[in-house]
């Protein structure tokens, strides 16, 4: 089974079939193509999304509705095709797909939550693509209300190192 280190959970045994892949990577990070979904019981709902490829790199991301309850996803035609979506077929994205909001922890200041660009996973064809919205419905700074991260999501040594935490399937 392969392995990786990272710099927050130490060596993280995973599967292929965890990883997902970015095809076109993350804006600014367009090399980075591969990373999984890491989730700790203890810090729910936060999702770490860890690269494979650099174990400094690591996003932490919330779901897109538990920062914003009504949330309206969209996702562009030619990001439909890289999650494998047809065209047309209206997306059930809490059963197919996961709609994760990046979060930005400040060193000084409210922590916040992009809603404008949320990473997208198809859990059925393990595809990933951030998709950034043309419209300004939503900020790229979405200011993060207290319930929705805990004090401990910035305290690293807070995160259990236990696999059987890992996320599978997000």
């Amino acid at each position: 089974m392969p392995s990786i280190s990272t710099k927050q959970f130490g060596i993280v045994q995973f599967a292929e079939e965890d990883v997902f892949e970015f095809p076109n990577g993350l804006p600014g990070f367009e090399g980075e193509r591969r990373f999984l979904c890491i989730e700790r019981p203890a810090l729910r709902p936060v999702v770490f999304l860890q690269s494979i490829e650099h174990a400094e790199l690591c996003f932490i991301t919330l779901p897109a509705r538990s920062v914003d309850p009504r949330y309206e996803l969209e996702v562009a035609p030619e990001e439909r095709t890289i999650l494998g979506l047809a065209t047309g077929e209206t997306s059930f994205w809490d059963q197919s797909l996961a709609c994760l909001a990046i979060v930005c922890l400040p060193s000084e200041g409210t922590p916040t939550a992009n809603l404008l660009g949320p990473v997208v996973l198809s859990r059925e064809t393990r595809k990933g693509v951030q998709a950034v919205r043309d419209d300004c419905r939503y900020s790229a700074l979405t200011p993060l209300q207290p319930s929705a991260t805990e004090e401990n999501v910035a305290d690293p040594s807070a995160v259990s190192k236990d696999r059987s935490d890992r996320l599978a399937e997000v």
